[in-house]
């Protein structure tokens, strides 16, 4: 597996497992990624619910499942415009790409918080601790995610079929960064 950035800026490359798939496809996975990042940093309403099949189910980082684009858009339209004005954002790199069939994808995404000014991964408190169960109470802010994304190719467009959005709780995990 290649290493992770060490920035909001590096875009390492993911590891593909897998059905044989085109570089371009992977290519166009990870710009797929690097659009929901730009629509949710900016939030970008309308570009960040492209993303998603009429018929996409979705499941947030706590837990609430979202089924159909109606009910994905009524939801984003209520908490992304929010999000503009937070001092917090965070980046999205493709980690692992697993191609069912040449059409459809799971993707697996690192999802780190980060200041909006400059960068700096708000996850790295964790790091190196031992227990670190009270930080994430007083800093929820800096737990990062592990979203699922399942991905369909229609008419030569990926676009979200259903993703889990999860936030990282596992203790060992937080702490290796």
């Amino acid at each position: 597996m290649s290493s992770m950035s060490t920035g909001p800026t590096s875009t390492p490359t993911p590891t593909v497992i897998g059905v044989p798939a085109p570089q371009e496809d992977i290519d166009a996975i990870v710009a797929f990624v690097a659009g929901v990042q730009h629509a949710q940093r900016n939030a970008l309403t309308d570009a960040f619910l492209d993303g998603f099949r009429e018929d996409a189910i979705w499941t947030t980082a706590h837990g609430k499942r979202l089924t159909g684009l109606p009910e994905i858009s009524a939801f984003t339209r209520k908490v992304l415009p929010p999000q503009a004005n937070s001092p917090v954002t965070a980046t999205y790199t493709v980690d692992l790409i697993l191609f069912v069939r040449p059409d459809t994808a799971a993707v697996k995404i690192r999802q780190r918080p980060a200041t909006r000014d400059g960068g700096r991964f708000l996850d790295e408190i964790f790091h190196g601790r031992e227990d670190p169960s009270e930080l994430m109470a007083a800093h929820p802010e800096a737990v990062p995610g592990t979203p699922t994304y399942f991905l369909a190719k229609d008419d030569g467009v990926w676009r979200i079929a259903a993703a889990q959005n999860t936030q990282v709780l596992d203790a060992e995990m937080l702490t290796a960064g």
